[in-house]
């Protein structure tokens, strides 16, 4: 489709490090839906060494292992934590999954004790109660927005939210957080942060233009989002549904 809208500037973030359980996924499905509205996706990766340059509509960041996690905080709080707390404070907009969640948090407590240090997005932090703790795997089902979004988690750490976070969902089927309070992941402002993996965004179409309604809020707040031929996006949904013993 030939392009007639607006521009929507992603920047993805760190995507040879965070990019556990097919993450990457969730950029490929933004390109898509905004390309087939003509909306002109333009895409930023940042590497590890890199410095953002411009400033961006949406940012992503998908999930990693602590290894992976310490050199991610590095970069972000040394070399690019002003440009993007300052893009989101004027509106942008943001996904960030599982270990790009615990980093846009105040910190990550790994099971080893050390810290991780986060860019305080959320009102969160994340605690790995150590090895002998079992887990939290397997199909997530949420309750969101008056519908319901689907994913899969794998994650240790037990994320808890402070007094000035919201949680994005509501855990029907799963873990969530911290498998004990019941929500799933955080918002703030046009931020989401969510543990789903899977990826996230090809399952679940009505949250991918959510997302992608509140990145243009700035620069194009009167564009609408025609709908889409969304059935095998809904297929997929409905099979994320069986896997976790629901309909």
């Amino acid at each position: 489709m030939t392009a007639s809208g607006p521009v929507l500037r992603i920047a993805y973030l760190y995507p040879d490090l965070m990019n556990l359980y097919a993450d990457r996924g969730n950029v490929t499905c933004l390109e898509r839906r905004c390309a087939w509205r003509g909306i002109t996706p333009e895409i930023q990766r940042l590497e590890w060494n890199d410095r953002l340059v411009e400033a961006a509509d949406l940012y992503v960041i998908g999930g990693g292992q602590d290894r992976q996690q310490q050199l991610a905080s590095q970069g972000l709080t040394t070399r690019n934590a002003d440009r993007i707390l300052s893009d989101l404070a004027d509106g942008a907009a943001m996904l960030a999954v599982c270990g790009g969640y615990q980093l846009m948090a105040h910190r990550y407590r790994a099971a080893d004790g050390s810290e991780v240090q986060g860019l305080g997005v959320f009102d969160a932090e994340t605690i790995h109660p150590g090895s002998h703790v079992p887990r939290c795997i397997g199909n997530v089902v949420c309750d969101w927005n008056e519908s319901r979004i689907v994913g899969f988690e794998n994650h240790g750490g037990r994320t808890y939210l402070g007094p000035d976070a919201t949680p994005l969902a509501q855990v029907v089927r799963g873990h969530g957080n911290n498998a004990e309070d019941g929500t799933e992941g955080a918002v703030a402002g046009n931020a989401i942060g969510t543990y789903l993996h899977g990826s996230v965004l090809p399952k679940n179409p009505h949250l991918a233009d959510h997302i992608i309604k509140a990145a243009l809020v700035r620069s194009a707040p009167e564009f609408e989002l025609g709908p889409l031929d969304d059935s095998a996006e809904w297929a997929a949904h409905r099979g994320a549904l069986r896997a976790a013993g629901l309909r």
